[in-house]
């Protein structure tokens, strides 16, 4: 059983989340510039086992898919082209970003260190990830 994997996907950069191996602990890794996503996802692949890749999936408060569709969509499918075995699953990520900020403020981040948008993005994905994660009851 592989880790499983988060990206919250931007326009220019992307948080990086995975599971442990036993995909009890969601972790942060790193924020990457979204242009290098299918490099990052190969180096990564070619080092540990990952067998499924949760994507943030932006919707608005009516249901409706949010115009960041626009430049997330490409990303997605080129994920696919280039890694056709691997399971994709879509996760909503209304308020990642602000949940992600609050996480910082409860946690003790000081002001300008809050203002890292590259730490934000990583946040976001660990959420999301966290979110795929009991709704599919892998926590223990």
């Amino acid at each position: 059983m592989g880790r499983i994997l988060a990206l919250d996907i931007g326009r220019k950069r992307t948080g990086v989340a995975v599971t442990d191996p036993l995909r009890i602990i969601a972790n942060g890794i790193n924020t990457i510039p979204t242009h290098t996503v299918i490099e990052f996802l190969t180096e990564y692949f070619s080092k540990e086992s990952v067998d499924t890749i949760v994507i943030g999936f932006p919707r608005q408060m009516n249901n409706q898919l949010s115009e960041a569709v626009t430049y997330i969509q490409p990303v997605i499918n080129r994920i696919k082209k280039v890694f056709p075995s691997m399971i994709i699953e879509l996760v909503d990520e209304r308020f990642t970003s602000k949940l992600a900020f609050q996480t910082m403020i409860d946690g003790g981040v000081k002001k300008k260190d809050r203002q890292n948008k590259a730490l934000v993005d990583t946040i976001s994905a660990t959420i999301i990830l966290q979110s795929y994660m009991e709704g599919r009851n892998f926590k223990k």
